[in-house]
């Protein structure tokens, strides 16, 4: 009996995620972005730490690709509605949309910091450890206004 009211149950929220993930399927896909920008700061960020190897080609890929992600057009991926205080499975806060025109100053210094890494990743770890410390900093500044601790 309790493998059918478990299974039963874990059928019925399988059928309940799909249908909030449609209500405001934007914050998956913005927090595919930045999970893709995670993916390839990490490997640089490892390189600049001294916890992986430098290794030039893989440096600039990271870099390419950081470039790349961080052009993608975010203008639909934040309709209000979509802050944590609003739906689950977000760490967006509400000032995010009090502050719209601040927080796309700071992503497009993440743009700017993302295309100085882009410029220098091949060229040495001395020349890419400074620009990876920028990168991060654009990513700190941005969290601390606008992003909600992990709970």
């Amino acid at each position: 009996m309790r493998r059918i009211v478990f299974g039963a149950s874990l059928f019925l929220t399988t059928l309940a995620l799909p249908a909030m993930a449609q209500d405001h399927p934007e914050i998956g896909q913005r927090q595919g972005q930045f999970n893709l920008i995670v993916h390839n700061f990490a490997v640089l960020g490892g390189m600049a730490q001294g916890r992986v190897d430098y290794d030039a080609a893989l440096a600039q890929t990271a870099a390419d690709n950081l470039f790349h992600v961080t052009r993608h057009d975010q203008s639909r991926l934040w309709p209000e509605g979509t802050d944590a205080q609003s739906v689950e499975g977000t760490r967006a806060l509400p000032a995010i949309w009090e502050n719209l025109d601040d927080f796309v100053g700071k992503f497009v210094a993440l743009q700017t910091a993302a295309e100085n890494v882009q410029a220098v990743a091949g060229d040495g770890l001395d020349t890419l450890r400074p620009a990876v410390g920028a990168l991060g900093g654009t990513c700190q500044a941005c969290h601390q206004t606008y992003r909600a601790e992990a709970g």
